[in-house]
């Protein structure tokens, strides 16, 4: 059985993650608890069971995974009557999250918003949350825990230390180079695992399973190659076992979670029925998981909505093509215009159409879908899109583009040239991605790029072609195009657009007919 947190320190964890939420301390609030569980709502779903062991080690405590991996865990053992499967969440980098769980022991609540109705679920599948960087026991060394059979992640796409051109480990990365330098104190997740397989090998154990649950193509695989690449530098024989015993199967996630607000615990506590919660999240009710197949125990979560394949490959293609690529085209076309989140962005009929022109004429043709599924998953992505009460800002889903280009955008982009096919949209989502670098008082969209300098400097030159020549010749975050001289011309007429004629004509003239009968 879950055990209350009353001691002083849980008591003192309370008050500083209220006070962090901008709550009286003063106040007499009822805290989700375990005591408490029995005063929430009848509507509220609660846990069946408590979980009696932890199997699962999670890097990126986050939003996300709490939305996602943890809540489909539950179910998964719900569904199977199996209370083997908790989970220890690692946060990273900022203790709010681990504070605020501690205090109402690990529970925390999902709402699931379709409009103005909800699905509230407490969730309990997390046994214990850790803060990495004050971490007594350290993360490998719970990692090396026989109890633990899965490791599961999701700390973003730059948590690998990955080059955005190449997808193998940038050597040259700070971070690297204290994980080379110190092992047994890791800073990076990549060097976390390298260090906890080398405890698990000291003793003779068998390693647990890695799942990526990151937004990269080839995961799994490219996490593989990065752990034992790094394991190489320091111990030949380690990195050959990694390679030799331990799995790394690719997945695909798919589920919008808006970051938490303090309107959200407003929110909580209204379902809750008064009842606190310092760390609820919001998401929309759409949810897939598709992991490929692999040796081992697992919680059942075919049971909770999982797919089991034998290749993700099509599956991942078709979410970063079109959910994450239309995701970029709207908040950096819909930034443009003025707009502030995905929702307000694509409920403008001009960009909606833009949107389904993108999907269905230039990323589709590059997928492996059917016309029919191909058309069914553009319309509901466009619904899920212009969900209302997800409030997915512009800045969250357009950071740290110079990364993203490549695996969602360039690459089909690629495909169509060398097939002759147009690319508007791709090309206008380019542009307007270069165009929130220049300086412009107002923009609703925060560069967040780890190569921000150096592109702002690229964007003060006045002259629209060059300023497109200068950014696509940054091999390092575009590659190599197959007809530069194409792509620098119409990237370069669609800067000039933007600052001539605005957002709107300059999308209105890339529409395609059968597109443009849909605006309003």
């Amino acid at each position: 059985m879950r055990v209350p947190l009353q001691t002083a320190l849980a008591k003192k964890i309370r008050s500083d993650a209220a006070r962090a939420a901008g709550i009286s301390a003063d106040r007499v609030i009822p805290r989700l608890s375990a005591e408490n569980l029995a005063r929430l709502p009848e509507t509220v779903v609660r846990p069946g069971f408590a979980p009696e062991s932890t199997g699962i080690l999670h890097l990126g405590c986050g939003a996300f995974h709490r939305a996602h991996q943890a809540l489909l865990t539950q179910h998964a053992m719900t569904a199977a009557n199996d209370p083997r499967w908790g989970i220890a969440a690692v946060a990273m980098s900022r203790p709010t999250v681990v504070d605020a769980l501690r205090a109402q022991d690990n529970l925390y609540t999902t709402l699931l918003h379709d409009d103005d109705d909800a699905q509230v679920e407490v969730v309990g599948s997390i046994t214990e949350t850790v803060h990495a960087p004050t971490d007594r026991i350290g993360v490998p060394a719970r990692m090396a825990d026989p109890r633990i059979k899965i490791v599961t992640l999701t700390v973003t796409a730059t948590g690998y230390c990955l080059s955005p051109v190449t997808g193998r480990l940038d050597i040259a990365c700070e971070a690297v180079h204290h994980d080379i330098r110190c092992p047994a104190t890791p800073i990076t997740p990549v060097g976390m695992l390298v260090r906890g397989f080398e405890l698990i090998r000291a003793r003779g154990g068998t390693p647990p399973v890695v799942i990526s649950c990151d937004n990269l193509c080839e995961n799994g695989r490219k996490l593989r190659a990065a752990v034992v690449e790094l394991a190489g530098l320091r111990d030949e024989a380690l990195a050959g076992w990694i390679a030799r015993n331990v799995q790394f199967p690719n997945s695909v996630v798919d589920r919008i979670v808006q970051p938490s607000t303090p309107a959200d615990l407003a929110v909580a506590r209204n379902w809750l029925g008064g009842i606190e919660d310092l760390a609820p999240v919001s998401a929309e009710p759409f949810m897939t998981w598709t992991i490929e197949n692999f040796d081992g125990e697992r919680p059942l979560w075919e049971a909770a909505g999982a797919h089991f394949v034998d290749d993700v490959t099509d599956y991942e293609l078709a979410k970063l093509r079109l959910l994450n690529a239309s995701h970029m085209l709207l908040a950096y076309v819909g930034g443009l215009a003025g707009y502030r989140t995905i929702a307000e962005a694509s409920n403008d009929d001009t960009l909606a159409a833009l949107a389904r022109q993108f999907m269905l004429r230039e990323q589709g043709p590059t997928l492996a879908l059917a016309p029919a599924e191909l058309d069914r998953t553009v319309d509901g992505l466009i619904r899920r899109f212009r969900n209302p009460a997800i409030c997915h800002d512009m800045t969250r889903v357009g950071r740290n583009g110079s990364d993203k280009m490549v695996p969602r955008v360039v690459s089909a982009m690629c495909e169509n040239i060398a097939a002759g096919r147009p690319t508007p949209a791709a090309t206008l989502l380019i542009a307007a991605w270069i165009q929130s670098f220049a300086d412009r008082p107002g923009a609703v969209l925060e560069v967040i790029d780890q190569h921000a300098e150096s592109l702002k400097a690229a964007a003060a030159e006045p002259d629209p072609q060059r300023r497109a020549g200068k950014f696509l010749r940054r091999t390092d975050i575009f590659g190599t195009w197959p007809d530069p001289d194409r792509v620098r011309r119409e990237v370069g007429a669609a800067l000039a657009e933007f600052g001539r004629d605005g957002v709107d004509a300059t999308v209105r003239r890339r529409l395609t007919t059968e597109f443009e009968r849909s605006v309003a």
